[in-house]
């Protein structure tokens, strides 16, 4: 009698087929003629694991598995004289049996083999490669070679996060993954010599089983790594460039390497204000921050010993590599003064503004990327103030010192002396530099520092007198006020300008009524001069 051998089913892809010297693990029924089985490797729970072609098999068996390919089903009719022949097995197979075989093949590799990776995804843009050492987050699903799943990092809901090429995986992973882009997709077939071998994991994956990954990179970083980089837009303009302890506002996208946003200031619709290179934020933001102009855009790329590190924050991940793309708004130093540029002088520049003048000007007010805040220009008439007295910020009254009558200047001041942390609601961001481009228009001299009025001739020997025009002794406010108001009328005397009058005038009344009685007396009555002499005296 003949072998007969039955193809009773073959799968669509066959990409290997059994040779002899090849190992194969396969499931099978042995039976009788008459259907009466005799034995079978599903009962005892595991696959028959043997090389073909050497010997190993009875002859008929080891000429049916040749050409089989896996997940095939062969029905098998072997004779005795590529059986047991005339002896049989004792117990088991009587003399001159012919044996049905219902086979199917689970797996199949050689000796020779090596790991086998096919991509079939890779990305245009692929700046690096996994090499050995590097550190990866990948995605996988484990299957056997008859595509029966046995684990699945998706399943888990977490990436396989190891060093690759170091020995912390399996040999054929630590090779299969080497060259892999960030999002690039892989099947690696590994040989069990290069994975689990004889013994098997113990677990899930069976002696001498080829195991097949579906692989995609997540993430991709080396220990050695430091924060990269790239400029993407650098304005032209670049006076000066962020340095240790300067204080930066900036937006940014925060997002991973496979694209996942994981943080925007955008969406939150303010800035991000820190301090740099002074800790408040992860090293590589730190480092990634210096050297900014204002109004740059770059990419900075952060490995996770520079980040979130193996813990992961929010919603990033463990061992994640970091990508912020940023736009710098503004910075400035708490040691910066007010940074005054004269934009235009007059030929004739001798009287220049001092503490106590009232100063008439025009101005645009900006933030340093060029939103307009406020123009004294719309709104068609000038702003007045007196200068040094606190009517305005700080670095204002610091930057129109000493300026004269239609100069121009641009003021750049820095939040300390503008509107500081809280800045204006609505109107000025927290801790923003300002721009004010100014124009004097005006300047009427002030008084000399602490006086309110001055004469402007000699002073009368009878002033009080004057002052108590019906005579009794005693000054009351009215009649201090009409007579300061005649003396300003007639040009004897001058009041310090761009204040009310009448408040001065209060002022002047309660410095003289020193029992603040509401009248002064001969006795009360001193002139700013006299006290002073006095005081010297005593000195």
């Amino acid at each position: 009698a003949d072998m007969r051998v039955e193809r009773r089913f073959v799968p669509a892809r066959c990409p290997r087929a059994v040779r002899r010297g090849d190992f194969v693990r396969y499931h099978y029924h042995g039976a009788f003629a008459d259907g009466t089985r005799f034995d079978s490797s599903y009962d005892r729970g595991s696959t028959f694991n043997v090389f073909v072609g050497k010997g190993q098999l009875i002859a008929g068996m080891d000429k049916a598995l040749v050409g089989m390919c896996v997940n095939e089903r062969r029905f098998v009719q072997i004779p005795p004289g590529l059986a047991y022949g005339s002896e049989g097995v004792a117990g088991v197979i009587p003399p001159d049996a012919v044996l049905h075989f219902d086979v199917l093949l689970v797996d199949l590799w050689n000796s020779e083999d090596q790991v086998q990776v096919e991509t079939y995804f890779r990305p245009e843009a692929c700046p690096r490669t996994v090499q050995v050492s590097d550190f990866v987050r990948y995605h996988y699903n484990g299957t056997f070679l008859d595509g029966t799943l046995f684990d699945s990092s998706h399943n888990r809901m977490r990436t396989y996060d190891t060093y690759v090429g170091i020995g912390w995986l399996i040999p054929g992973m630590d090779q299969g993954l080497l060259g892999m882009c960030v999002g690039e997709k892989r099947i690696i077939t590994i040989p069990p010599f290069l994975a689990y071998g004889e013994e098997g994991d113990g677990k899930e994956i069976p002696a001498q089983a080829s195991l097949v990954f579906d692989v995609a990179l997540l993430d991709l970083h080396n220990p050695k790594d430091g924060v990269a980089v790239e400029q993407q837009l650098v304005p032209a303009r670049c006076e000066r460039r962020s340095r240790p302890g300067d204080f930066v506002r900036y937006h940014y996208n925060g997002s991973l390497l496979d694209g996942t946003l994981f943080d925007s200031s955008y969406a939150r619709n303010r800035t991000y204000d820190t301090y740099v290179g002074k800790g408040y934020v992860i090293p590589g933001m730190d480092e990634g921050l210096l050297g900014v102009c204002i109004g740059e855009r770059r990419r900075i790329t952060i490995p996770p010993h520079l980040g979130y590190g193996e813990e992961g924050s929010g919603k990033i991940p463990g061992s994640a590599v970091l990508i912020f793309d940023i736009h710098v708004v503004d910075f400035h130093n708490p040691a910066d003064s007010v940074g005054i540029t004269v934009k235009h002088k007059p030929a004739n520049c001798s009287v220049l503004s001092k503490k106590g003048d009232y100063l008439k000007y025009h101005y645009n007010a900006s933030l340093l990327d060029g939103t307009l805040l406020d123009s004294t220009l719309s709104l068609g008439k000038t702003y007045n103030i007196v200068l040094g007295s606190g009517q305005v910020v700080l670095g204002m009254d610091m930057g129109l010192q000493a300026m004269c009558v239609g100069e121009r200047r641009t003021l750049v001041i820095p939040p300390h002396l503008g509107y500081g942390e809280e800045g204006v609601e609505g109107e000025v961001p927290g801790s923003a530099v300002l721009v004010f481009d100014i124009e004097l228009l005006e300047l009427v001299s002030g008084l000399p520092e602490g006086y309110m009025f001055v004469w402007n001739g000699e002073v009368s020997p009878n002033l009080f007198e004057e002052i108590d025009q019906n005579h009794d002794g005693e000054v009351l406010l009215d009649e201090f006020s009409e007579y300061i108001q005649a003396q300003v009328d007639s040009g004897k005397g001058k009041l310090a300008p761009g204040f009310d009058f009448e408040k001065i005038v209060r002022n002047m009344f309660s410095n003289q009524d020193r029992d603040g009685n509401g009248k002064v007396t001969a006795q009360e009555f001193k002139l700013k001069d006299q006290e002073a002499k006095e005081q010297h005296d005593e000195l």
